[in-house]
């Protein structure tokens, strides 16, 4: 039985297990609470909170999610009470002297944290706001000062917002939690960058992924884990196409989760995976599900519910769903909801993950014949404006206007606006990058395009105040440069048209010559028959010959002009 009481104002859980003591201190605040121009502010706190306790002889650690910020170690009692003290103590006064240091670690940690394919879901879902920042760089932290950091954690970091969990059956002794005063937060509404659902897009993956919202109820975590037996079974035992099939419940809020599906795929093997993939969710949108596969998830639930550590072990879990406003069930309460999920109620979830899902496929396939429809790549709309030409020539064009920003390239086009812009990045050298509030993205580079710094400035001051980022300066390399004109290979088609025009020129002028011949060689003194050879009208036609001569000559010339320079 969990049981609960308080610490401060602070709500705490607890429930005791043998051995080591476990605790942990969970905000409500992630990286949903930021925006795309403050990412990793609530990263970077923790780290400032976590410097100063030190290297104990305790495990501890701390973890930034969507929704929940989280600070857990193991030990003795006395270990969690100078821990958790020291923590709070941390988040009143910030080691802020430590600010550019922990800025220069979180960018390490993220070059050598390696990007997933179930990492970019939430982009295509959600765009470049709320829960879809978790796809996103922790693109605030070079413009994050101290006073942010410092209000951040005077906001979020608050008794009211916070739960404490102790493996315990009492709180420790002398355990004192100095926050200060606050409201909770409530979890932010999802956003959608998607039209309709289910979609598709592509990626540079060897994977296909597939994730849907659904209910948040006992049938769709059981649902999770039967889809994992058949993606398992069929990619795996049977097929031999993947080596990982796995499948995830994940609470988002009070009232929805996400389920997560997923399933490696070398390049030659692509094919039979997303075939076999689709196969299992359409098996089970029909509801075709086999009784040993949800009898067999439901023992293996009973067991770990009837574990005399099973309240231990829920406590985390106990202390997010308190935190997002979820209702909390006991061990016996949960024991009697897996019991009664039958079959037709994993056909219901399985129907909602028909209506929300969102499929990703490797690059060079799609999933428009499984009835998904491919997610927006590009901007349906073109701003008005100025347009410029590349420098080096090309069917793309750049457009920058009063509203905002597009790059058109044929039927295609990027557009952000400029009160939808979720960031600018702006460096030295003139060049810009706008992320729009869906996930578009828009470069704005002089080098590649003739813009002048009057419209970079009209860009700087059109994005909403703190959205705009000034970055120190780029490496050389990294500039882009326009692509030098590619020299094209003269065709068999430009060289015939060269002989047919020499020939042409030579017939004509041959006939020309020849006439002129005849006219100057015309006697018609002594031959009167001659005298209509040196008439006006004997005149026009050799004109009109010589002209059409000159004509093929010029011709022929240009074209051999053009094959010299291509």
């Amino acid at each position: 039985m969990i049981g609960e009481t308080e610490v401060d104002g602070v709500q705490t859980l607890l429930a005791p297990k043998s051995g080591p003591v476990a605790a942990g201190l969970a905000f409500r605040v992630g990286r949903a609470d930021e925006t795309l121009a403050t990412a990793g502010i609530t990263h970077l706190l923790e780290h400032l909170a976590l410097h100063g306790v030190g290297l104990g002889d305790y495990h501890h650690n701390g973890a930034t999610g969507s929704v929940v910020t989280h600070f857990h170690l193991r030990g003795s009692e006395d270990d969690v009470v100078k821990h958790l003290m020291a923590v709070c103590d941390a988040l009143a006064d910030l080691p802020l002297d430590r600010l550019e240091t922990e800025k220069d670690i979180l960018r390490t940690e993220a070059a050598t944290r390696k990007t997933g394919a179930n990492e970019s879901m939430p982009l295509w879902r959600y765009g470049a706001q709320g829960h879809g920042l978790v796809s996103f760089e922790e693109f605030g932290l070079p413009r994050l000062t101290a006073d942010e950091v410092r209000e951040w954690a005077a906001t979020w970091f608050t008794r009211q917002n916070a739960v404490l969990w102790v493996t315990a059956d009492q709180v420790p002794a002398g355990l004192r939690l100095n926050l200060p005063e606050g409201t909770r937060r409530p979890v932010p509404q999802p956003s959608s960058a998607l039209p309709t659902t289910p979609a598709y897009f592509t990626a540079h993956f060897n994977a296909v992924v597939f994730d849907a919202v659904v209910r948040r109820r006992t049938a769709g975590s059981v649902f999770s884990a039967v889809l994992e037996r058949e993606l398992y079974r069929s990619l795996r035992q049977e097929g031999g196409y993947s080596y990982t099939a796995n499948a995830s419940y994940d609470p988002r809020d009070a009232g929805f989760a996400v389920v997560t599906a997923f399933a490696d795929a070398v390049p030659d093997k692509q094919d039979a995976v997303l075939g076999g993939f689709v196969d299992v969710l359409a098996k089970l949108q029909v509801g075709r599900f086999e009784q040993a596969d949800l009898d067999s998830v439901r023992t293996q639930a009973e067991e770990a519910l009837r574990h005399d550590g099973s309240d231990a072990a829920r406590l985390p879990a106990a202390a997010v769903n308190a935190l997002v406003g979820h209702p909390h069930q006991t061990a016996a309460e949960l024991l009697d909801e897996v019991r009664a999920v039958t079959v037709d109620d994993l056909h219901e979830v399985a129907m909602e993950t028909a209506g929300s899902g969102l499929l990703l496929v490797p690059r060079g396939h799609d999933a428009e014949w499984a009835g998904y429809a491919l997610a927006p790549a590009f901007s349906d709309t073109v701003v008005d404006g100025l347009r410029y030409q590349p420098r080096a020539g090309g069917a793309a064009r750049l457009v920058v206007g009063a509203e905002g920003v597009s790059v058109v390239d044929g039927d295609h086009a990027l557009t952000v606006r400029y009160a939808e812009c979720a960031l600018a990045m702006a460096w030295p050298d003139g060049g810009r990058q706008l992320i729009g509030l869906d996930g578009i993205s828009v470069r704005v580079e002089p080098t590649v395009f003739p813009v002048k710094a009057d419209q970079l400035a009209r860009i700087d001051a059109s994005v909403p105040p703190g959205n705009l980022m000034r970055l120190p300066a780029r490496e050389p390399t990294a500039i882009p440069r326009p692509r030098p004109r590619t020299p094209a290979a003269p065709s068999r088609a430009s060289k015939a048209g060269l002989i047919v025009l020499i020939v042409l020129a030579s017939i004509v002028g041959l006939i020309a010559v020849l006439d002129a011949a005849v006219i100057l060689l015309a006697d018609p003194v002594n031959n009167p028959e001659n005298a209509a050879l040196r008439e006006p009208g004997s005149f026009t036609v050799l004109g009109f010959l010589l002209l059409v001569t000159a004509s093929f000559v010029i011709w022929a010339v240009h074209v051999a002009r053009m094959r010299k320079i291509t």
